[in-house]
């Protein structure tokens, strides 16, 4: 997938700590919004009952954010694997037009949710996920 979904998510003064810096685990919370609005805006049209879970989180630090003026910060997601029951999504989290602040790998698991357990992917699941943003506009207006 070569286009990322962009979205930006509000900060609030609880996001940073004494020394003036996002806390770390609240970059996690900004990946999870800007992963759903993802899924919202490119995979639940399509498959509105398609339900994954987190199977591994990876977050790298790059920059710090502070709060000074800052309203929102930018997220930028993409899908950069499908496999048989899982995808990959990356996201580069940064203040508006700033450098990455922080870098998010995050896997996922297709699940069954009578189960509860793992199950694979459709290739319809996989052609979807895998699509760009244009690719999915394209098909929704045939």
């Amino acid at each position: 997938m070569s286009e990322h979904h962009k979205h930006r998510v509000a900060v609030r003064w609880s996001d940073f700590d004494r020394y003036g810096h996002m806390m770390n685990a609240n970059y996690v919370e900004i990946a999870q919004e800007a992963r759903l609005s993802f899924a919202q805006a490119h995979i639940f049209p399509s498959i509105p009952t398609f339900a994954a879970f987190v199977r591994h989180l990876e977050l790298d630090y790059k920059n710090p954010i502070a709060p000074q003026g800052l309203a929102a910060v930018e997220v930028e997601t993409w899908v950069t694997r499908v496999g048989n029951s899982s995808f990959t999504t990356r996201q580069n989290i940064r203040v508006p037009d700033g450098p990455v602040a922080c870098e998010v790998e995050c896997v996922q698991v297709a699940v069954d949710m009578n189960s509860g357990l793992p199950r694979p992917l459709t290739q319809e699941e996989r052609d979807i996920i895998s699509s760009t943003p244009s690719e999915i506009l394209a098909n929704s207006a045939e």
